[in-house]
């Protein structure tokens, strides 16, 4: 027997505040057979719903009743996105960029809200490329693996200096898996004029699997790609006030940071 059920985003604001006004909202969507799967305050006298319902005349009906009620406003009733998702799970919204609805913010005490989003990003399925910016040792490439293993992928380096500089120019026959994660270091691949390693890039970017680029800048400049040609961005820094920047930075701080000399 499949389950037919439909997942359902509520948003509502508390207008009036009053003991058992929670109690009321969730005995209704009872009477209507609509199920609560998972409730947090979302914004200040802000609360988020997720709901399933097998028959989308309850959902009207729920929508009708609540509009006519004086204590709460409905600010959002609609499928899931994954905005709400994980604003439920984690008590807040997710910053996206006003400009360029593409582009999502974290700063590193927030790595527990991104590795979720981005593991949500990783089930999608298909080619999904997903470019990461941030400063050296902010978070980027540990993040990029603790939501593989959270969306039980497994994930590849292409180029990286996690441990050392790592540069792919070959991969064996069961690695070009649809199930893999591959990570491309940006600047890393950009320094890497060999035909042979760009040859296994412009492989894996016509495989329908997941791409993350860090540094996906430095990545286009010396490549055939372009920023239109991400589905996603994402920006991580210490905190919010960090500018990520690609200037020259002083060479006996690390390899990686020597690396920005573009």
């Amino acid at each position: 027997m499949t389950d037919d059920r439909k997942d359902w985003y509520f948003e509502y604001e508390i207008l009036h505040n009053r003991p058992g006004l929670l109690g009321d909202i969730a005995s209704l969507m009872g009477m209507l057979s609509i199920n609560i799967i998972m409730i947090n305050g979302v914004e200040d006298a802000r609360r988020g719903m997720l709901l399933l319902s097998r028959d989308d005349r309850q959902i009207k009906r729920l929508r009708i009743i609540l509009d006519i009620m004086e204590t709460i406003e409905v600010r959002k009733l609609r499928r899931p996105k994954l905005r709400d998702k994980l604003a439920v799970m984690h008590g807040r919204y997710i910053k996206s960029d006003s400009d360029d609805k593409k582009t999502f913010r974290f700063v590193r005490d927030e790595l527990g809200v991104l590795v979720d989003f981005m593991a949500e990003l990783f089930n999608k399925g298909g080619h999904v490329l997903i470019g990461i910016r941030g400063m050296p040792r902010v978070g980027k490439t540990e993040s990029i693996v603790a939501a593989s293993v959270s969306a039980n992928k497994r994930w590849l380096f292409l180029s990286s200096t996690l441990l050392k500089q790592t540069v792919r120019t070959k991969l064996m026959k069961d690695e070009y898996s649809t199930d893999n994660v591959f990570i491309i270091d940006g600047v890393v691949s950009a320094k890497q004029f060999g035909e042979d390693h760009w040859r296994v890039l412009r492989e894996v970017m016509q495989i329908p699997a997941v791409k993350v680029v860090e540094h996906p800048d430095i990545f286009v400049q010396q490549s055939d790609y372009t920023l239109d040609d991400f589905d996603y961005f994402i920006e991580l820094r210490s905190d919010t006030d960090q500018e990520i920047t690609y200037k020259s930075l002083e060479p006996d701080q690390s390899d990686e940071f020597s690396m920005f000399d573009f």
